[in-house]
């Protein structure tokens, strides 16, 4: 064993499905001025108000997608833990989640402990967003400099684009393919418009045409989640072979008032049924391991509004979990591409 660990970190999950650690781990999610970017008073009170009613409601979809032995995303999560660790040669592999147990500062904890000299860490975000990637990154720095830790750390950035991810991904859905298909949906997590405003670092790019994310590169591109969602989607579906009238890209998952990034993927569903789409494939790439965003709410929900639109049959095409061509990919990323926090 060498010096050199990986902290592999996740959103997180409810330690149950009790009302109680749901509220405790949807107050923490939301409190994070990353996903609620707005003052904190007025952050407080937003969440304050959707605490009241919106744990008892989350707790129920939990349960109905929860596993005997855990959460999903957890179970999942553990399972690629342990195949990274049999690949990587250069020391321990730990698991840390943003939100919940087991958290960044207890990973970095036990990495200490072991002697480590080096850690990677790594998001298991595909795409930037601040919500996701920033989060992970300022919380593991908030960590290291209330611990004192002498380890050097570095991060591996997005990896939308690089080859091994496209590769698994296409691994993942080509079965499904065999099978016979009307169109291939890939849902993404959405983020609200503002988040994309914030991140454009020329201030007058994004979402200022149709056409924004074809065009965007250099640092838009560094910083545009959308535009990330973009580049994953069109190398998928051209390593898959697919014509444009093949598959459609969409946004799910959004929360509150405020205007999320388009298409929305309920309105795609009901719209791909009406249009005759029977058969209905749909990824999630922005995860790369099943939990609620996508058990339930593409697997349960949109199931039922698709085929109350009309559709016959809705197939969630599994993230890519703990598939043996994604842990190659992921050594292989945490090989050559980490770049100094």
């Amino acid at each position: 064993m060498t010096d050199h660990a990986l902290l592999l970190v996740n959103l997180g999950s409810p330690a149950s499905t009790e009302v109680a650690d749901v509220r405790r781990y949807l107050n923490q999610f939301l409190m994070d001025p990353h996903v609620i970017d707005l003052p904190w008073p007025l952050r407080r009170l937003i969440v304050a108000m959707i605490l009241i009613r919106r744990p008892a409601a989350s707790a129920e979809a939990y349960r109905s997608i929860w596993w005997a032995e855990g959460s999903p995303l957890m179970v999942l999560s553990r399972r690629l833990q342990a195949k990274v660790a049999e690949r990587w040669a250069h020391g321990p592999v730990e698991l840390a989640m943003r939100y919940g147990e087991p958290s960044i500062d207890s990973g970095l904890q036990r990495l200490a402990a072991q002697g480590v000299r080096r850690v990677t860490l790594v998001p298991l975000y595909p795409q930037f967003a601040d919500s996701t990637v920033t989060t992970v990154v300022e919380e593991a720095r908030r960590a290291m400099a209330a611990r004192g830790h002498a380890f050097a750390v570095d991060v591996l950035p997005p990896f939308y684009d690089q080859p091994e991810y496209l590769e698994a991904l296409a691994a993942s859905v080509r079965p499904h393919l065999e099978q016979g298909f009307d169109h291939l949906l890939l849902s993404y997590h959405g983020l609200p418009e503002r988040h994309l405003h914030k991140s454009d670092p020329t201030g007058s790019h994004c979402l200022k045409d149709a056409d924004c994310c074809r065009r965007a590169s250099g640092a838009v591109l560094a910083s545009c989640y959308r535009a990330q969602c973009l580049c994953t989607s069109e190398g998928l579906v051209a390593r898959l072979g697919m014509g444009e009238e093949q598959w459609s890209m969409s946004f799910q998952s959004r929360l509150g008032r405020a205007k999320w990034i388009e298409p929305y993927t309920d309105a795609t569903l009901e719209r791909l049924a009406r249009e005759g789409v029977k058969k209905l494939l749909v990824m999630c790439p922005a995860f790369v391991a099943d939990c609620i965003e996508t058990l339930e709410e593409i697997g349960d929900e949109g199931r039922t509004a698709f085929r109350a639109a009309g559709g016959d049959d809705l197939v969630l095409v599994p993230c890519l979990n703990d598939h043996p061509q994604w842990v190659e990919a992921l050594v292989g990323l945490c090989e050559r591409m980490p770049v100094a926090l």
